[in-house]
């Protein structure tokens, strides 16, 4: 991590602020046999909710390495019955979706895809490269959890799992990467062109403010869980036994699982002087998955995942001319401080973010990503 990220911090050491967390987040969810208490205790929480039920827990899934991972050993080693949910937004890889009908046939796990309306998705994606900031994905990441809130509601599902970890991916800087319902409605009135349906418990589209945080996490009583904080959890090692038991094929680089994240590796790059790999390498130095040599002499090049053919068309998938598009990469950087937003507050009641992280309402590196992970 450098001074690229905005609000990163260095001690008298040289240890910046990003390993002060990851080494609190370290403290906060020991691995080993503390680790598996840990998995045990949800796992028996989801199995007593989902008692005389059809389903455990609602499960993201992208066909990707973290999240098939996450659904084999929800169902071969917790003997959990989950819901696969998958959201499409007309931009997922071919390959990544393979994987996740294979998985879901070979585990006899049901697989539910929420598809996006596309002109809701087209017309937020387009709305965020108008707003000139890096958080490009904002309406895709808010449709992901809101599919999985939606249908845990609609099911009368009480626990979400997802499959993230932050010894693996790290947590990306705030201004990179700032989830906010308020933020996505006030680019999406500035820049938007296409109405965006009304929130319903079952049916929330791409509507997750503070009130709709509010009902699901206090109404509904959805817990969140990230099992992978908890566990021994080894790229190369998970590679081995997902390859063997699930015939997973890697889509080609860690989140090519969606295939506009060629085009956002590129704009965060020469727009933004951004490169998403620093806090995911970081990540992997720090849980001994990758030597700090190894991770400097990658990001020395460009990543391969900016795939010139894929960026065209994902271009072309939006409906915009190469002009179009070079204009609004020339266009002024500006971050989610530029638009009305709800982080002032959330400063207002950071105290109760973090109790709610930690009972798991929300996402457990919710309190951290919001207050420790710069500005």
């Amino acid at each position: 991590m450098d001074t690229t990220a905005p609000g990163i911090h260095f001690d008298d050491h040289g240890t910046c602020s990003f390993c002060a967390v990851h080494d609190r987040m370290e403290a906060a969810f020991p691995l080993g046999q503390a680790g598996l208490r840990t998995v045990q205790r949800h796992a028996q929480a989801m199995r007593r909710a989902g008692r005389n039920r059809r389903y455990d827990c609602v499960l993201g899934l992208s066909g990707g390495r973290d999240s098939t991972y996450t659904l084999w050993y929800c169902v071969t080693q917790l003997k959990l019955r989950p819901l696969a949910v998958h959201f499409n937004d007309g931009f997922g890889n071919p390959v990544a979706g393979e994987n996740m009908v294979r998985a879901c046939q070979r585990l006899g796990v049901e697989l539910r895809t929420i598809t996006s309306d596309w002109r809701e998705s087209k017309d937020l994606k387009i709305a965020f490269l108008k707003a000139s900031v890096p958080d490009m994905e904002e309406g895709t990441d808010l449709g992901i959890a809101t599919a999985l809130y939606g249908v845990a509601a609609k099911e009368n599902i009480r626990h979400v799992v997802i499959g993230q970890s932050f010894r693996t991916e790290g947590i990306a800087p705030l201004s990179w990467n700032f989830l906010d319902g308020r933020y996505l409605r006030a680019v999406h009135r500035q820049f938007g062109t296409v109405p965006l349906r009304p929130w319903q418990p079952a049916d929330p589209g791409f509507n997750l403010g503070l009130k709709e945080m509010f009902y699901y996490a206090f109404v509904r009583r959805i817990k969140t869980v990230t099992l992978l904080y908890h566990l021994d959890y080894v790229r190369s090692e998970v590679d081995e036994i997902i390859e063997r038991e699930l015939a997973w094929q890697n889509p080609g680089a860690h989140y090519f699982d969606d295939l506009y994240q060629s085009l956002i590796y590129y704009l965060n790059r020469v727009k933004f002087n951004i490169d998403r790999r620093l806090f995911n390498y970081s990540a992997l130095i720090r849980s001994g998955q990758m030597s700090r040599e190894e991770a400097l002499e990658r990001v020395s090049h460009v990543n391969a995942i900016e795939d010139e053919a894929v960026i065209a068309l994902c271009i072309k998938r939006l409906g915009l001319t190469r002009a179009e598009f070079e204009a609004m990469v020339a266009a002024p950087p500006k971050t989610f401080h530029d638009y009305p937003n709800s982080y002032a507050v959330l400063r207002l009641v950071r105290g109760p973010i973090w109790l709610m992280s930690r009972l798991n309402l929300i996402p457990e590196s919710a309190y951290d990503k919001f207050f420790n992970c710069g500005t």
